[in-house]
């Protein structure tokens, strides 16, 4: 049977202001912080606030919390043995029961490109998302059990990789967390790169939990400007640039999208902070070149 979400009510709600600003406090301490120490599941969830969430994240840590345990007892069911002696079946095993088979966690194919599957606490409410807001669910699990998952840097569909006991399976969070052969990959990175790609050793790059969130937010930002919506485009690179204020290329959208909905000030900023950083992290020259032109034409129109 599946599990209901989380429910929330006019009691645990908070006030939408403060929980932005609460959302926003967390993602910049996420900025300052080592790659390793990042809380994946916590800030995808301050992610999903700045979103159009509710704001009430209790509920969604108290399932998160649930999901965990819920592992670690199907882990104990099978026998009880220690952590390092459980073979690597079985922890796919309890991850699939937990997550598919009881909680009824599955791939939103039919309105793939619904805002809500990007959105992890309206995952939760829906059961169904996007293969990266999947994937976070099922590293947390695994994590809180003390397994070594990460995400992979393949292309057009996120996938994640379990190590343990020595063996290893890449599994697709948005297919019912189902392990992939190398035949399997090959296929789907011709459906999602064109059928003359093929496998690559970067295609199996683990990726850190940063990139792993920029990749769950990035869909916001595109879905937003696909629907012709730069303003909330821009609100979306803003929550980026708050986990992620290295990320070179995220300042130069900004200032794009900002000069694109008339903030002259906010674009000139951050085209000035893109040419700062590009410049140290070896940007190419023609871009920088185009940046300074955009910010004397800004210049000029504040004039």
């Amino acid at each position: 049977m599946t599990s209901q979400g989380p429910q929330t009510d006019g009691r645990n709600r908070s006030r939408p202001g403060r929980a932005r600003t609460q959302a926003r406090a967390l993602l910049r301490a996420v900025g300052l912080m080592a790659d390793g120490q990042i809380d994946l599941a916590e800030a995808a969830l301050a992610l999903s606030v700045l979103s159009g969430g509710e704001g009430a994240l209790a509920p969604y840590r108290r399932h998160l919390a649930a999901i965990a345990a819920a592992v670690g007892r199907r882990v104990a069911k099978g026998g009880g043995q220690a952590p390092a002696s459980l073979a690597l079946e079985d922890c796919l095993d309890a991850l699939r029961v937990v997550l598919v088979d009881r909680m009824g966690y599955e791939g939103d194919s039919t309105t793939y490109e619904d805002l809500q599957n990007a959105n992890l606490a309206r995952v939760i409410d829906r059961r169904r998302g996007l293969p990266v807001a999947l994937g976070i669910l099922y590293i947390h699990a695994a994590r809180a059990q003390g397994w070594d998952m990460v995400g992979l840097n393949f292309p057009g569909h996120f996938l994640i990789r379990l190590d343990h006991g020595g063996e290893r399976a890449i599994i697709d969070p948005f297919g019912g967390g189902r392990t992939l052969s190398v035949v399997e990959l090959r296929d789907l990175i011709k459906q999602t790169s064109g059928t003359a790609a093929e496998l690559e050793p970067d295609h199996y790059a683990p990726v850190g939990n940063r990139d792993v969130l920029l990749r769950l937010h990035n869909n916001v930002k595109l879905l937003h400007m696909r629907a012709d919506r730069p303003d909330l485009a821009a609100e979306a690179v803003e929550a980026m640039l708050l986990m992620a204020p290295g990320q070179v290329a995220l300042w130069r959208e900004s200032g794009l999208l900002r000069a694109q909905l008339g903030h002259i000030s906010t674009a000139i900023t951050a085209f000035e902070t893109f040419m700062d950083l590009g410049t140290r992290a070896g940007t190419p020259a023609q871009l920088l070149h185009q940046a300074a032109t955009l910010v004397q034409h800004l210049r000029n129109r504040l004039n």
